[in-house]
């Protein structure tokens, strides 16, 4: 019915200072984490696997349940299990249900999107928008009241939270990238000619893919752009330039060698929670032309590491791009910077610095009798 993954020690993810960093902290707190989550198919999946592997690569005992993906939407016929009883920390997606959260250890709940945001409700249709209003939100709410302390993967989701669920204070921790992984092979020089666009993410509305043709129609031939579309792109492509490459799923290490490829990300999405493909791209040397709103602004620097354009304005997103293009010192400029900013701020070491602080708070928060940070 549900099953459990504790990773295995393998290579350390985080360099000496940040393992500095855990020894003062488990001087006086020992902590064991234990992640009940729905297998879902989703990039939540994604993030607590690294975030075990992560904290079982530091020393520090991290274990997943999985419970199958109708924990969801029929919670009663899942059984509830066990912690761990070596784990002292409770660390959950806030779409969990309560069910399956046990009322004698601290929480730490993440919020990993802004679904609850008003802009969204076109893009979802009005059963999803049922099914988020009425049965997320409810559990979403007694999630976020019951957690010692409740993470969110960027300010505006944090925001997005707190206007239309609860207001309880809430910590933003970025989701983390492998700059290990994530990283340019070589120093760069110059752009490529034909200059080199690329689209990484669902072909979906919400992700603005609908400005990707307008955008390369008035660029031109000078410009080319590889995207992920697959078989949900097959019927937008009679409308698309031929500078329009269809690339299909870019499964693992696939993305990276794209990135690798790529001079510039473009990124036209309506909405982001976050934009982790945003911040790897980043971490690979490309400066991102990407939309001016959601959580995009918190992850691009305008005018450093890329350029934010207005929403839906297919002229001013091909005219950054020619910015871009036709100036390789700003290129060079903005694919350091973005390198570095990747490094600094959006790096795995530093989400997973950030989280054994939440759990060592959290901790400290139970032992004190107070309820929540």
């Amino acid at each position: 019915m549900f099953s459990q993954t504790s990773i295995p020690l393998t290579e350390s993810l985080s360099p000496v200072t940040t393992l500095e960093h855990d020894v003062r902290r488990k001087a006086t707190c020992d902590v064991g984490v234990w992640l009940p989550t729905v297998c879902a198919g989703t990039g939540a999946d994604i993030f607590t696997l690294r975030l075990c592997q992560g904290l079982n690569a530091r020393g520090i005992r991290a274990e997943i349940t999985w419970l199958p993906h109708r924990a969801e939407f029929l919670p009663w016929t899942v059984p509830v299990p066990k912690p761990p009883e070596w784990s002292n920390v409770v660390h959950v997606s806030t779409w969990l249900n309560p069910r399956f959260i046990p009322d004698n250890l601290p929480v730490v709940a993440t919020l990993h999107h802004s679904i609850h945001e008003p802009a969204l409700r076109p893009y979802k249709g009005w059963v999803r928008t049922a099914y988020h209003q009425h049965w997320l939100a409810p559990f979403e709410r007694r999630v976020m009241r019951r957690a010692q302390l409740v993470a969110a993967v960027s300010r505006f989701a944090a925001d997005s939270a707190q206007n239309a669920l609860c207001e309880v204070p809430i910590r933003v921790i970025h989701n983390g990238v492998n700059t290990a992984r994530f990283r340019p092979l070589t120093d760069p020089i110059a752009p490529h000619h034909p200059f080199r666009l690329l689209y990484v993410g669902g072909w979906k509305n919400l992700k603005g893919v609908d400005l990707l043709a307008p955008i390369m129609h008035e660029l031109g031939g000078d410009y080319l752009l590889h995207y992920t579309g697959g078989s949900a792109a097959a019927a937008a492509k009679s409308a698309m330039p031929t500078n329009m490459i269809d690339i299909g799923y870019l499964p693992g290490d696939q993305v990276v060698d794209a990135m690798r490829w790529a001079d510039a990300l473009v990124f036209p999405s309506y909405s982001e929670g976050f934009g982790l493909t945003v911040a790897e791209a980043m971490a690979c040397g490309l400066p991102v032309v990407a939309t001016q709103g959601s959580s995009l602004p918190e992850v691009v620097n305008d005018g450093v590491t890329g350029f934010l354009c207005p929403q839906g304005d297919a002229t001013a997103f091909a005219q950054a791009i020619r910015r871009v293009a036709s100036d390789s010192a700003m290129w060079r400029n903005m694919s350091l910077k973005a390198v570095t900013r990747a490094r600094s701020v959006f790096s795995e070491e530093a989400a997973l610095d950030a989280y054994f602080d939440a759990y060592c708070d959290a901790l400290l928060i139970l032992d004190d009798g107070s309820t929540r940070l």
